[in-house]
Order: C-alpha cells, then structure tokens, then sequence
C-alpha cells in the first residue's frame, strides 16, 4: 500500500449500491494512489460526488454542491464526479461546472486511478464489464459490509432511468462473491449486505458462460454456511421473482435478517401495466400477506410512486388499499419525478403537481396513522439487536433482525454485538428499551 499525505473527502448520495461504489473508489485510491480519508473538503486533494439520477432533486443538489465545494477547496485539489448523474451527464458536466477535473460513470469504478491523472476524463460506458474485478477491502462500518452480488438492470420500467446509467444487469461470479464475505467476516463484520437492482433476479447472466447455474436463493445458502457470517441482508428485491423458493429460504435461514423491502410503486394493476412492472396488483398482495404468514415477525418495507402519469382517483385508491391490507413498516414515498431518457417522460397525461401532492400527503397520512399502531404493538416484545453506535451519555445504538432502530443504555464493549432488548418505550423512528441478557 502506498504511503502519502494526500487527502480524500467524498461525498455520497443515493442508495446502498452508491455507497459500496463509494468504498470501492475509497480503496482503489487509497491502495494505488496512498489516498486517506478526511471528512474535512477544505483539506481535501481530491473531492468527489458520487451522484444519484434517480429523482430530479440529487441532480440539482449536485451542481449546487459543486459551487459550494468549489468556493473553499484547496488552490490545487480536484473536483472528481462519479455515479449515476455521471453515467448519465458526461461531458454536459464539464460544460456546465469547469472547475470539475473528471467524470466517471457508475459502470466504470474501477477506472478512478487513470481519471485522476486524465485531465477532463470522461468515461460513462454502460456497457463496460467489471464485474471480475478485484476491489481492494475498505468498509465504512466496523461490523457490517455491502457486497454488490450484480451490477445494472434489465427491466427498462418506464419511470426508471437506471438502465441508461448502469447499463444491463450482469451477475457476479460466487466465487467472487464468497471471497468477499470470507475476507470481511476475517476483519469483523458480522452483518453481510447483498446489493443488486433486482437481487432476486441473481444468475439470470454472468459474463463467464461456464459459471454453474445458480439462482438468488442458492446464493444465499451458499453465503448462509461461511463461518462468522451472523446475519444477511439484501435490497432490493423485485416482486415479480418472490416465489416459493425465495419466500421459504428467506423464512426459514436463521441467519437472513427478517426484514424485506418489496417494491410497490403502485397498487393499480393499470399502472403497474404502464410502468412496466411485470406483475398485479394481486400478485404482489398475495405474495405480500403470504410472507406475513410464513415470518410472524416480517418487517416489510416499500417504495411507492404518487401521480404516475395517467394515473386516476381510482388508481390511487388502490395503492391507499394494499398500504392498507399490507400495513408497511416503513414506506418511502415520492412525487412522480420525470427523468430523462425514460418512456413516461413523453406520456402524454402527466399529472398536475398539485393533484400528486394532494395524493402524496394523503398517503402519508395514512401510512403515518398506521406506523403508531404498529409501533405500540412493539411494546414488550424482544429483539436481537446488533450494536454499532456510541451515542451521547451511554446509550448505544443498533437495529433490530427485523429492521427496527432500537437505542438502550449499554457500554463501548457491546459494540458489535447481537443482544436482546425488551422494548420499554417504543417510538415512531426508534424503539427504546433495555438489555436483558447482560
């Protein structure tokens, strides 16, 4: 490893993908080029955004951040942008903010060393293949790591420009994948996160045609029997691949964490249709309330999408029904955002904001009204709960196997550790309670 005193601050935004994209930049640059961490920018060589396209807002926050960044960086330090804005931008990038030194698309990671000696580098192929590459290991958290099990996505649903700034979906080899659990357990994590677009679409392609067939579910065994591995994490999964084989290993891995985020978008079967989904509103119902009834503990998360083009009055009671019937744990909930490159950007019957906003909050209010039934219902119970935070005044922070953050008095040595709290105290974003197996 290479020793200097040159400094990184990066900044990251958007999903879980971005953030594991952010540690392998981190360890490529801190391995070849001697690179060390600051949280300081005004400190920094090098300042990086890695960026989100997902929904208009990051896109408009990054050139915000460029201006500000640019205003207090050092007189010599580089102003770098990677991601998927990057994927999708190129060179308008350079055009639009020219104190910006490269920019490198979310496909293209493991080029960031020869970004960084090119001056005004530009690299956004989507279709560059990088999924055998070797990262080094660096992992923002001490007891849990992100590993991408796949890269892009093949659905082209018709809100999503995902498929324009990661390019098509590609699998990681296992044996890659295996490695890195092996690796990260040796240095303390006991929490292994499996990323992809769609997780449970897993197998579906890999770049090297001898690879043995194998699909999401195996893949979870196979991660399930490595020594040290505690517990398994996954997002996303689509709900048109939730079937019986993934829904009954999920339920009955001890190891697999029972929380799971299944997409929605919308509970019209219309508009499922129009966005490209691929399945109804009955089957994501039944799958849904299947797996209620296979993990009585199940904490299920959603996305959901307000004001989809042509979407009516009736549409949008079905999506108010399955919130409903479904009762999510947690929701995040969106304004129909318009991007580019997408088909429902040039549908003709775009919803008024003000009608999508009405909705929105209509929806929010109805999930919010159902989150304070289910969190009083938490009263009492007991949760295994994995402590990562030192807070102020001896409270120690973690989540719970089914996803909940649970905040309790403990000590610094507990950090790390999977220990039971009875919830005394449960609120809307973080159930209190105290230690019982000291």
């Amino acid at each position: 490893m290479i020793k200097n005193n040159k400094k990184l601050y990066i900044e990251t935004l958007g999903c879980a993908m971005n953030v594991r994209d952010s540690e392998h930049i981190v360890a490529e640059l801190r391995d070849k080029e001697g690179f060390s961490l600051t949280d300081k920018p005004d400190e920094a060589d090098l300042i990086l955004i890695n960026t989100c396209s997902v929904r208009e807002k990051p896109v408009h926050k990054l050139f915000s951040e460029i201006g500000a960044f640019k205003k207090i960086k050092k007189e010599n330090a580089k102003i770098g942008i990677c991601g998927c804005t990057a994927s999708h931008l190129g060179e308008k990038i350079l055009q639009q903010a020219p104190v910006v030194s490269f920019v490198l698309g979310a496909r293209n990671v493991s080029k960031i060393t020869q970004a960084l000696h090119t001056d005004k580098f530009v690299e956004t192929d989507i279709g560059y293949d990088e999924s055998e590459y070797a990262f080094g290991d660096f992992r923002s958290s001490l007891y849990k790591t992100y590993i991408n099990i796949s890269i892009g996505c093949d659905k082209n649903c018709t809100y999503c420009i995902v498929p324009h700034t990661r390019g098509r979906e590609i699998s990681i080899p296992p044996a890659i994948i295996i490695n890195e659990v092996q690796k990260a357990v040796k240095n303390g994590a006991k929490e292994i996160f499996l990323l992809g677009q769609n997780v449970n679409n897993y197998g579906v392609r890999f770049s090297d045609l001898s690879i043995k067939k194998i699909d999401f579910s195996d893949l979870l065994e196979m991660v399930s029997e490595i020594d040290g591995v505690e517990r398994i994490r996954f997002t996303s999964p689509h709900p048109l691949h939730m079937d019986d084989k993934f829904l009954h290993v999920f339920a009955t891995n001890p190891k697999i964490c029972k929380s799971m985020h299944m997409p929605l978008q919308s509970g019209s079967t219309r508009i499922l249709k129009r966005m490209k989904r691929g399945y109804s509103k009955e089957w994501f119902l039944e799958r849904a309330l299947k797996l209620r009834d296979m993990v009585k503990n199940v904490h299920i998360g959603t996305d959901v999408i307000v004001g989809f083009p042509g979407e009516s009055d009736r549409d949008f009671e079905d999506t108010l029904d399955v919130v409903q019937k479904v009762q999510f744990e947690q929701m995040f909930s969106f304004n129909y955002s318009p991007r580019p490159l997408t088909k429902a950007a040039d549908f003709s019957d775009q919803i008024p904001h003000e009608i999508s906003s009405k909705r929105l909050k209509q929806l929010q209010n109805l999930h919010t009204n159902l989150l304070d039934e289910i969190v009083l219902r938490q009263k009492g119970k007991i949760f295994d709960v994995l402590f990562e935070e030192m807070k102020d005044d001896g409270i120690i922070a973690g989540r719970s196997d089914n996803n909940f953050m649970v905040q309790t008095k403990g000590k610094k040595e507990y950090l790390g550790k999977i220990m039971k709290v009875k919830i005394d105290n449960p609120r809307r974003m973080i159930l209190y309670g105290e230690i019982i197996d000291k």
